[in-house]
C-alpha cells in the first residue's frame, strides 16, 4: 500500500501526473468542467472555492464549488470549458498556470450532469474580479479540510427530497458548508494523494 502523500504542491503534481483518470460518457447527461485551483500557502497549498450567487435557475446556487460550468455546444472539450468558465467568472487566465492534471469525471446522482475536473497550480500571486454568479471566492489550506472537527453530517432538502449528506464546516456558522459535487471531488483529489478525507456517505442518503 502506499504512504500518504505530503501535501507540498511538489508531490501533488506527481501523483497527478501518475493518475490516469475515468473519462466517462455524457450519454444524455449535461457535461460539465470545473478548474481546481492550487497556490502555496503560509501552511500547506491552498485550493480556492467560490461561493456561487444565489439565483432561481442556477441548481448550485449559493453553493460552495469550484469555478466552471456546462460546455458550450459548439465543440467545445472539458478542459476548454473550465478555462474559459474560470475567466468568465474571475478574470483568471488559466494560460498562464501550471496545469498540473485531470481528476476522475463524476456523474450527478441527482442533478443529470457529468462534471469533469482539472487542476492548475497558481504560478504567481493572482487578483479575483468575481462576476455576478460568484457571491465571494477565498483560498483554503488543504490541511482545514482534513481537519475532524469539521466533519459532519448535514440533512438537507434539495430537489424534493430529504437527503443527508457528508458536508465540511470551512465558513463561519450558519454559512453555506462543502457538500454534494465539489465534496465529491475533494475526496478523489485527496484519493489520488492517498489521504482519507471526510466521513462515509450515509447508508440512508443519495449523493448529488
Amino acid at each position: 500500500m502506499k504512504s500518504a502523500v505530503s501535501l507540498q504542491l511538489s508531490n501533488i503534481a506527481q501523483c497527478l501526473a501518475d493518475q490516469r483518470p475515468a473519462i466517462l460518457s455524457p450519454v444524455e447527461r449535461g457535461h460539465a468542467a470545473v478548474a481546481m485551483l492550487l497556490r502555496n500557502g503560509a501552511s500547506s497549498p491552498e485550493v480556492l472555492f467560490i461561493v456561487r450567487a444565489e439565483h432561481d435557475h442556477d441548481p448550485w446556487s449559493g453553493n460552495i464549488g469550484f469555478p466552471g460550468g456546462r460546455l458550450n455546444p459548439a465543440g467545445e472539450t472539458p478542459q476548454q470549458a473550465a478555462e474559459r468558465e474560470t475567466f468568465e467568472e474571475l478574470a483568471l487566465d488559466l494560460s498562464q498556470s501550471r496545469y498540473l492534471g485531470r481528476l476522475d469525471d463524476l456523474y450527478g446522482a441527482v442533478m443529470p450532469v457529468l462534471v469533469s475536473c482539472f487542476v492548475y497550480q497558481m504560478q504567481e500571486p493572482v487578483s479575483l474580479q468575481p462576476n455576478y454568479e460568484v457571491a465571494r471566492a477565498f483560498w483554503c489550506p488543504l490541511e482545514k479540510l482534513l481537519e475532524p472537527g469539521r466533519q459532519q453530517y448535514q440533512t438537507f432538502f434539495y430537489r424534493g427530497a430529504e437527503r443527508t449528506h457528508p458536508v465540511v464546516e470551512l465558513l463561519e456558522p450558519h454559512e453555506p458548508l462543502l457538500w454534494g459535487i465539489t465534496y465529491r471531488l475533494i475526496r478523489n483529489f485527496f484519493t489520488t494523494c492517498n489521504r482519507d478525507f471526510g466521513l462515509p456517505d450515509a447508508t440512508f442518503e443519495t449523493r448529488c
